[in-house]
């Protein structure tokens, strides 16, 4: 007889704190792994965009040339360029390696919330306090954008994308998936502004964060809504929502100081990790370990599992 696999130990979660840096760039409004997690981009309200390895605590370059608060970023899948976007409404990509500027894209009404790249860093994608999405062709010296979504009936706070869709979360309380393969768009009523999305790494799921103080698990094909995720504090700013590297929990910012982490499958708080007296503005986790960034104020900390030792880095 044979006996029944044992159930998989559960992925532990970062609690440990191994960094905490001063940034030096006024209130860190975003923070963001890079596409391999051994680097991090931070987002400055003085207006710079900053290049670190958070593994080392090192600041490796400094990009300024937003007129504004720097609100999101992003590096590409080869890490030689950057886009970033802030409260000038303008979207900027850069040159990595020289730090200059290569194209500055204006076109949106309003500030801009969210950036990413497509999977070959040829399309830059923006949205926008304006209600738009805006879609940049990054080797094309046309001003306009190659195309622009408006759907949404109130601002972009937050978009995704996968090899064919496009996730935005809006203020106006829904989550719209686009499949570009078969030209459809998916609209999810959430009901209170949503102010995060992200997909599961299967990409079978979307996780959206709305000012109900509740994150909500859908199924990217049904709209289904698989679990929902409460404990947490989130009623007035935009905070980041995220999943671990493994899929096994979902987690978010909060506004009383605490990073919060759910068991996905069971909805149960798994963690409470104090990280700060005020809010907790963003967080990012590292695409392939146990290992969490987080911003306050106007630092950064780099968050590990329990049994980690600073002599076992492997990254940097």
């Amino acid at each position: 007889m044979a006996f029944p696999e044992p159930k998989p130990e559960k992925p532990e979660l970062p609690k440990k704190l191994v960094q905490n840096l001063e940034c030096k760039q006024g209130a860190v409004r975003a923070v963001r792994f890079n596409v391999d997690g051994n680097y991090c981009l931070t987002c400055g309200s003085d207006k710079s965009l900053k290049l670190w390895n958070p593994h080392k605590g090192t600041v490796l370059k400094t990009y300024s040339g937003h007129g504004y608060e720097v609100l999101d970023a992003a590096g590409s899948f080869d890490n030689s360029q950057l886009c970033s976007c802030g409260a000038d409404k303008t979207v900027i990509l850069w040159d990595v390696a020289t730090g200059q500027v290569v194209r500055k894209f204006r076109g949106h009404a309003g500030k801009v919330n969210c950036v990413q790249f497509n999977e070959e860093a040829t399309v830059i994608l923006s949205g926008s306090i304006d209600s738009t999405v805006r879609c940049w062709d990054c080797r094309s010296r046309r001003p306009d954008p190659i195309q622009v979504l408006d759907e949404a009936k109130d601002g972009v706070s937050s978009l995704r994308i996968s090899d064919h869709e496009i996730l935005t979360g809006s203020v106006d309380g829904r989550v719209r998936c686009y499949d570009l393969r078969a030209g459809e768009l998916y609209s999810d009523y959430i009901g209170s502004p949503v102010t995060s999305v992200c997909f599961s790494k299967d990409g079978q799921c979307t996780l959206a964060a709305s000012l109900d103080s509740t994150l909500r698990l859908l199924d990217k094909g049904s709209g289904e809504l698989l679990g929902e995720y409460t404990g947490h504090q989130n009623q007035a700013c935009k905070l980041d929502c995220c999943l671990n590297d493994q899929d096994t929990h979902v987690g978010s910012c909060s506004e009383d100081g605490r990073v919060c982490f759910w068991d996905l499958v069971e909805g149960s708080l798994a963690l409470s990790l104090p990280v700060a007296r005020g809010t907790v503005q963003s967080l990012s986790f590292h695409p392939a370990a146990s290992c969490l960034l987080t911003a306050t104020g106007g630092c950064i900390q780099l968050w590990r599992e329990e049994a980690f030792a600073l002599d076992d880095q492997v990254f940097g």
